[in-house]
């Protein structure tokens, strides 16, 4: 069996919540697939971190697709691949699916948050060089989908999600909570070609590892000092950051005895802008420390040296950040939605994540309350044993298999 995967997402350098998905899937089943061929296919020379990944297997091959244009390589460049080379299978785990593909074609499908609040979402124009291929790529677009959507970034959200849940043989979803919304949004998906198959997290690389030496290592390299409360995903309105920063006012103002800062990872998004005026706003520019995209292999000392880790979102899909918090031994509060639920279960402690007064008591509780603490940790190393990507792997494959 040839399975092909659209790989050009987790051969990016930068990689967050559906780029580590998809790169991880690669590397487990490159670790437990001997049996079928897997052609990856990218939109750029391999990453070392990729090639690694695959190097031992040798059903693992690489396929580069070049494409002259900034955009559309997916709707490009991979649909005249499979227009002429295609696979016996196609599995898309981080992106929409070529225009076309083989019958047997399965596409993870990680949350549709913008069906729920569009103004979580920049909507940004296609990117090209030349205004005049600007307006060429709008007027295809309008004809190519009769007038319903735009060349723009939410509506290509919108039009590939509906693609692939009308054209896929098979949806995976990563939680249950993302298949019930989209049985919700989209009530002409038949159940029984959606299944959930949950993330995991790297278990080899998160786990408890105080070593004070390589900690202090890491927190130097990147300006950082303990105590500090830890967040991490990117700085947006979608992950409910400015509500953090006011949260974290709040505390400041009702328990100055919390000498706590935060620490923000991740790279600005939409809605940075308020993040930084709500940090002007209460006078918190020494209180919140924001290094940026952080490498992997530093991350897990920088979640070990934290005394709490705070994830405020407003939706998600799964929430990877999480299980890497419990892995480490981290005390871990959380918003109240239901997908954070069918994750952390009892491992975390639950706050209203649209009142910043809950989230600021949360944050008051977890590093006031001793014994909470402790059995916020035992619990969350207990939790995180649900989860790992060999498991994932494994799951999908199945799916991908019985597609």
């Amino acid at each position: 069996m040839i399975i092909g995967i659209d790989a050009s997402r987790a051969n990016l350098r930068r990689k967050t919540g559906t780029e580590w998905y998809s790169f991880y899937l690669i590397k487990n089943l490159a670790d437990i697939d001997k049996e079928n061929k897997y052609i990856l296919y990218l939109n750029k020379l391999p990453s070392a971190e990729l090639q690694s990944a695959i190097e031992k297997n040798v059903n693992f091959s690489l396929k580069i697709l070049n494409w002259p244009f900034y955009s559309f390589w997916t709707l490009g460049r991979l649909t005249l691949e499979m227009i002429f080379n295609k696979p016996d299978i196609l599995f898309i785990p981080a992106h929409t699916m070529p225009l076309c593909y083989p019958k047997r074609t399965i596409n993870t499908i990680h949350d549709i948050a913008f069906t729920c609040d569009r103004n979580l979402y920049r909507s940004e124009s296609v990117k090209t060089d030349r205004a005049l291929s600007k307006k060429i790529i709008e007027f295809l677009i309008r004809i190519f989908t009769l007038g319903k959507y735009h060349s723009e970034s939410l509506d290509y959200l919108y039009w590939s999600t509906d693609f692939a849940l009308r054209k896929a043989r098979k949806i995976i979803t990563v939680s249950n909570f993302t298949k019930q919304e989209i049985l919700t949004f989209y009530p002409k998906t038949k159940q029984d070609r959606i299944s959930v198959v949950h993330n995991g997290y790297n278990s080899e690389l998160y786990k408890l590892d105080r070593r004070q030496d390589k900690i202090n290592e890491v927190l130097e390299k990147y300006g950082l000092e303990a105590p500090y409360f830890l967040y991490v995903g990117r700085l947006e309105k979608k992950k409910n950051t400015p509500a953090l920063i006011e949260a974290l006012a709040m505390l400041k103002e009702s328990y100055p005895e919390i000498k706590e800062k935060m620490v923000l990872i991740g790279d600005a998004s939409f809605g940075y802008d308020e993040v930084k005026y709500v940090i002007e706003e209460f006078n918190l520019n020494n209180e919140v420390i924001m290094p940026g995209w952080v490498a992997e292999e530093d991350m897990p000392f920088i979640f070990n040296s934290a005394s709490a880790f705070i994830f405020p979102s407003k939706h998600e899909g799964f929430g990877i950040p999480i299980l890497q918090a419990l892995a480490c031994g981290v005390p871990t509060a959380v918003s109240d939605i239901p997908v954070f639920k069918e994750v952390a279960g009892d491992a975390v402690l639950y706050f209203n994540q649209n009142d910043k007064k809950s989230i600021s008591e949360a944050m008051a509780r977890i590093i006031l309350n001793k014994d909470l603490r402790t059995e916020l940790v035992n619990n969350g190393l207990n939790r995180v044993q649900d989860f790992n990507w060999e498991k994932c792997a494994r799951e999908t494959l199945k799916e991908i298999l019985d597609t």
